[in-house]
C-alpha cells in the first residue's frame, strides 16, 4: 500500500508545501519517524546518510514549532559541519517560508554581527554549529531558555570530531521540557552516553543495514611512488568521472589542488581553515559540474549529500576502517556504483592492509591499471584551468610584509607621488614644470622661458631638461627622459628606476661602511679638537 504525506499526520497546509517543494512522497525513514515526533516523542534513529534524514526531523519540528521572539529561538538543529548546516537550510527554508516561520543557519567563518542582527529581528529555528553557538550564548547574544526541539543530526560525526563536551553543555541551557531528536549513522559508546543522559524514554528506529557497505564500490588498491599520485590521480578522475579527493591534512589539501590544476584538472578545496564563502562555492561548482573534483579534508566526507560523485580517491590514507567507509561513502549513493581509488606507498601497506581488514575487503595490492576502471560520466566538456603565475591560489597569499599578492598591480588603485592631484602624467613632467601655480621661477639653470606668474611654460629650454644642473627630477619632453645631467629619477610614471652607475659622489654626505674614504668617520664628519 502506498503511503503519502497525508498518511502520517501532517496537515494540509505542510502537504502542499512539500509538494510546491517536490516532494511527493515519504521515503522509509520519514515513514518511520514522523508519527513518533508528531506525538512529541523523543526519537534515537540510526539511518545512513543520504537517506532522506532531513525531512524526516524538519517536518514534524516545522508543524510543532511555536513563535521565536529575539534572541530566543524556539528550535535548534546541531550539526558537525558548515556544510551540513548550509544543506539543511537550503531544505527547510522553502518549506517553513510557505509556513512564515524563520530558519537561520549560525556556523563560523562568517560575520559575528550579521548572524547577531537577524538573530535581534527574531528567528524561529537556529540551524547551528557547536562552535559558533557557543560563543554567541556566552556573549549573550541568544539564549536557548525557550527551545522547544533539539534535534542532533550527525551525532556520531559530532563525538568523532570532539564535540561532546559542547553539545551536553547546549543541551543543558535549553528547556528541560523540551523533545530531544537524534540522528546517527551508527550506535557506539558515546551516541549511547547522550541517549542515556538527555533523552526520555526514546523510541529507537533503525533504517538500513546497521554497517556502513562498501561492497557496492569498485575498489581498486594501486602500488606506487610519492611521485606519481598526482599523474594517477588526474587519469583516474578522467576515465571515471568527477569526485573526490581525499587528504589527511589542510596543507596537503592546497598543495594536492595546485598539482592537480598543473596536471590540466579543474579542482576547488575544502578543508576547517577556509572562509565558508569559498567552501560553499567548492561545493556549489562541483554540483553544476564545472570542476573535475573536490580536494578535501574529512570535513567532507560526512554528511553531505552532493549528486555526481562518481569517484573516490584516498590520496593519504584514512585513519581507520571508520573513516575510510565515510570516505568512500560519496560515491555509490542510493543504490548506484562508483569507483574508490586507494593510492598506496610501500610503507602504508601495512596499515592499509588494517584498514581492508575492519571493512570487510580482501583485494589484492596492484600496478595502476586503468582498463578495469569503469566510466560513469564524460568529462571533456569541463574546460582545462587557466595558467597563472605563482599557482591556483597565488592572488590569496600575501607577500612577506603581509601585504596581498596584487601582481604588478600592487600600486594600481594606491594614490602615487607620481600621480598627484588626479593627474597620469608622469613624476617628471609634472615635477620639471616647477612654474605652474607657483609662478615666478625659472624652469632650470639654463631655461628658457620663465614659468609666468600664474606659471605657464617651465622645465627647460627644450621641456626635456631639467630644473637644476643635477637634478634628480626631470621634465622630460615626452615625460621619460632622466631630469639633468646625473639625474638619478626617471621622468615615467610608475616605480622609480634604479640606475647602478649613478650612484651619488664618495664623500662625508654619504653613510658610513658603504666605502670611500668617510668609513670610520662620522656622517657629519665632525673634528675634534
Amino acid at each position: 500500500m502506498e503511503v503519502r504525506f497525508s498518511d502520517l499526520g501532517i496537515s494540509t497546509q505542510m502537504c502542499h508545501e512539500l509538494k510546491r517543494a517536490g516532494f511527493t512522497e515519504p521515503f522509509e525513514v520519514q515513514r518511520e519517524t514522523i508519527p513518533d515526533m508528531m506525538l512529541g516523542r523523543d526519537v534515537c534513529c540510526r539511518a545512513p546518510t543520504g537517506s532522506g534524514k532531513t525531512l524526516a526531523f524538519g517536518i514534524p519540528m516545522l508543524e510543532r514549532v511555536g513563535r521565536g521572539e529575539p534572541s530566543l529561538p524556539k528550535a535548534l538543529i546541531l550539526t558537525p559541519t558548515r556544510e551540513l548546516a548550509e544543506q539543511i537550510h537550503g531544505v527547510l527554508d522553502p518549506i517553513a517560508w510557505g509556513l512564515n516561520l524563520k530558519v537561520m543557519p549560525i556556523y563560523g567563518g562568517v560575520s559575528y554581527s550579521k548572524q547577531i542582527r537577524r538573530l535581534d529581528k527574531g528567528v524561529d529555528v537556529v540551524v547551528a554549529c557547536p562552535g559558533r553557538l557557543l560563543d554567541l550564548i556566552d556573549r549573550e547574544n541568544v539564549f536557548l531558555d525557550e527551545v522547544e526541539i533539539v534535534i542532533l543530526d550527525e551525532a556520531d560525526r559530532m563525538a568523532d570530531m570532539g564535540f561532546t563536551e559542547p553539545v551536553c553543555q547546549i543541551l543543558e541551557e535549553c528547556s528541560p521540557k523540551r523533545q530531544t531528536i537524534m540522528f546517527s549513522a551508527t550506535l557506539d559508546d558515546e551516541v549511547a552516553h547522550i541517549r542515556d543522559k538527555y533523552q526520555k524514554e526514546p523510541q529507537i528506529i533503525e533504517i538500513g543495514p546497521e554497517e556502513i557497505s562498501v561492497t557496492e564500490m569498485n575498489h581498486h588498491f594501486w602500488l606506487m611512488p610519492n611521485s606519481m599520485k598526482c599523474k594517477i590521480t588526474s587519469e583516474a578522475i578522467r576515465k571515471s568521472g568527477r569526485g573526490f579527493v581525499f587528504c589527511r591534512t589542510r596543507a596537503g589539501v592546497d598543495r594536492v589542488a595546485d598539482e592537480l590544476e598543473n596536471e590540466g584538472l579543474r579542482v576547488t578545496s575544502i578543508h576547517g581553515g577556509m572562509p565558508q564563502k569559498k567552501r560553499s562555492q567548492a561545493v556549489e561548482e562541483f554540483g553544476e559540474g564545472r570542476t573535475h573534483a573536490i580536494v578535501a579534508t574529512d570535513v567532507a566526507a560526512r554528511g553531505l549529500d552532493i549528486k555526481g560523485v562518481h569517484c573516490v580517491v584516498h590520496f593519504d590514507p584514512p585513519e581507520n576502517g571508520k573513516a575510510f567507509k565515510h570516505r568512500s561513502g560519496r560515491t555509490a549513493r542510493a543504490g548506484g556504483s562508483g569507483n574508490v581509488f586507494s593510492l598506496v606507498q610501500n610503507p602504508q601497506k601495512g596499515k592499509w592492509s588494517k584498514i581492508q581488514k575492519e571493512v570487510g575487503l580482501n583485494i589484492k595490492f596492484s600496478t595502476p591499471e586503468f582498463k578495469d576502471v569503469i566510466k560513469h560520466e564524460d568529462t571533456s566538456h569541463i574546460p582545462s584551468p587557466s595558467r597563472r603565475r605563482g599557482g591556483r591560489n597565488s592572488r590569496d597569499r600575501k607577500d612577506r610584509r603581509g601585504r596581498p599578492n596584487d601582481g604588478n598591480n600592487r600600486n594600481r588603485d594606491r594614490k602615487h607621488y607620481g600621480r598627484r592631484n588626479g593627474n597620469d602624467n608622469s613624476r617628471g613632467g609634472n615635477r620639471g614644470s616647477r612654474g605652474n601655480n607657483r609662478g615666478g621661477r625659472d624652469g632650470g639653470r639654463d631655461g628658457g622661458r620663465p614659468g609666468g606668474r600664474d606659471g605657464g611654460r617651465g622645465g627647460g629650454r627644450d621641456g626635456g631638461r631639467p630644473g637644476g644642473r643635477d637634478g634628480g627630477r626631470g621634465g622630460g619632453r615626452d615625460g621619460g627622459r632622466p631630469g639633468g645631467r646625473d639625474g638619478g629619477r626617471s621622468g615615467g610614471g610608475g616605480k622609480p628606476r634604479f640606475n647602478r652607475n649613478n650612484r651619488p659622489p664618495k664623500g662625508p654626505g654619504r653613510s658610513r661602511g658603504r666605502g670611500g674614504d668617510n668609513k670610520g668617520k662620522s656622517r657629519n664628519n665632525h673634528n675634534r679638537r
